[in-house]
C-alpha cells in the first residue's frame, strides 16, 4: 500500500505559495520533531530555493531528544539554514524564531523594511498553535486531524514584522514510502488515504528495537526486550491488542481496534518520547526512492518509444 494524499485545496496552496514568496524574506518551514526528514516539503524546498529559512523541529517534547539534536546539526550544516527545536505551545521559546529571523536576514526590520515572513510546513505539524503562542491569543483555529486551515493569513507579530501564514501543504506524490506510512502514523493525512493496520504494522517496525523498553512499559507486555525486538509486527500488534482487551464477539482479536489504540498513544506521547528516523535512514530512503522513480521514468519513456518496423519484403 502507497499512502498518498493530495487534496484539491492543495493545489490553489501551492500556486498561493509560489506567489507569496517573490516577497518574502525569510521561510520558516515547521517540521514535526519526531520525524523531521518526512516531514520537511520537497515542493516548498524547491520553491524556496536559496531563500533564507530557518527549520523548526516542533514537537520536540515528544520526540527523542538524542535524535533532536543529530536533526538540528543535520539542518544547520545546510546553506542559508538555521534551526531550532521548540514546543509550539511554550511562549518563551517560540518567541525565539523572531530572534532567528532577524539573523537570516540582518537588513530587515523598522518601519521602512518591515520583516516578511512565511511560515510552511505539512499538516497538523502545530502551525497555529505556535502562531497563538506568538500572538498571545487565538488568531487561528486549531485542531487535532490534517487540513484544517484552508487559507493564507497575514498576522503582526510586530510593528515591523509580518507573518504569512500559509495552509499546510503535502506534495503531489510521496515518492518515499516510508515516509509516507510515518505521515499517516502522525496524523498529517487524512485518515481515508490509509489503512490503520497497514501503517501501525509500520510503525511498530520503527519501534520495536530501539523503544522496545516503552513499548513493554506502555502495555506491560509479558516478553522479554530481546524478545520485543525481535518480534514480527503482526505478533506483537496481536500482543498489545491482547493486552489492551481489543476483543470481538467470540474472544477473536479485533486488530483494528489495537492499530487505532496503538496510533493513538503514539500521536499523544503516551508511549513517551519517540523519533522515527534519523538523518542517515531518511537519506538512504531517499536514494532508494529516486533510483526506484527514475528506472520508473525510463520504463515509461522505452514503453513511448515507436516500435521497429519489420520489413517484410527482405523475409520473402
Amino acid at each position: 500500500m502507497a499512502v498518498q494524499w493530495f487534496p484539491g485545496h492543495m493545489y490553489a496552496t501551492q500556486k498561493a505559495i509560489a506567489e507569496r514568496l517573490k516577497s518574502i524574506d525569510v521561510v520558516i518551514e515547521l517540521l514535526d520533531a519526531r520525524l523531521p526528514g518526512s516531514s520537511a516539503n520537497p515542493m516548498l524546498a524547491r520553491l524556496i530555493g536559496p531563500k533564507p529559512t530557518l527549520k523548526i523541529l516542533n514537537k520536540q517534547d515528544l520526540a527523542d531528544p538524542a535524535q533532536t539534536q543529530a536533526w538540528l546539526v543535520h539542518y544547520q550544516s545546510q546553506p542559508h539554514t538555521r534551526a531550532i527545536g521548540l514546543d509550539a505551545s511554550v511562549a518563551g521559546p517560540a518567541r525565539a524564531l523572531i530572534g532567528a529571523c532577524h539573523e537570516l536576514a540582518p537588513r530587515r526590520g523598522g518601519l521602512a523594511k518591515p520583516m516578511r515572513v512565511l511560515i510552511g510546513g505539512i499538516p497538523n505539524v502545530g502551525k497555529s498553535t505556535l502562531i497563538n503562542t506568538l500572538v498571545g491569543k487565538r488568531a487561528t483555529r486549531v485542531a487535532d486531524e490534517a487540513g484544517v486551515t484552508r487559507a493564507e493569513q497575514r498576522i503582526l507579530l510586530a510593528d515591523d514584522f509580518y507573518l504569512y501564514d500559509t495552509p499546510g501543504v503535502l506534495w503531489p506524490k510521496i515518492i518515499v514510502p516510508e515516509s509516507g506510512y510515518l505521515l499517516a502514523a502522525s496524523g498529517a493525512v487524512g485518515r481515508n488515504a490509509y489503512d490503520e493496520e497497514s501503517v501501525a504494522l509500520e510503525l511498530l517496525l520503527r519501534l520495536r528495537q530501539p523503544y522496545a523498553a516503552l513499548l513493554q512499559a506502555r502495555y506491560q507486555l509479558p516478553q522479554t526486550l530481546e524478545q520485543i525486538a525481535a518480534m514480527p509486527e503482526d505478533a506483537l500488534l496481536q500482543a498489545i491488542g491482547q493486552r489492551r482487551g481489543c476483543l470481538l464477539p467470540g474472544g477473536r482479536l479485533n486488530t483494528q481496534k489495537a492499530a487505532e489504540v496503538l496510533l493513538s498513544d503514539f500521536r499523544s506521547a503516551a508511549l513517551g518520547p519517540i523519533t522515527l528516523e534519523t538523518p542517515q535512514q531518511f537519506a538512504q530512503w531517499l536514494r532508494a526512492a529516486q533510483q526506484a522513480e527514475a528506472e520508473r521514468a525510463a520504463e515509461r519513456a522505452a514503453a513511448r518509444l515507436p516500435k521497429p518496423q519489420v520489413d517484410r519484403a527482405s523475409h520473402t
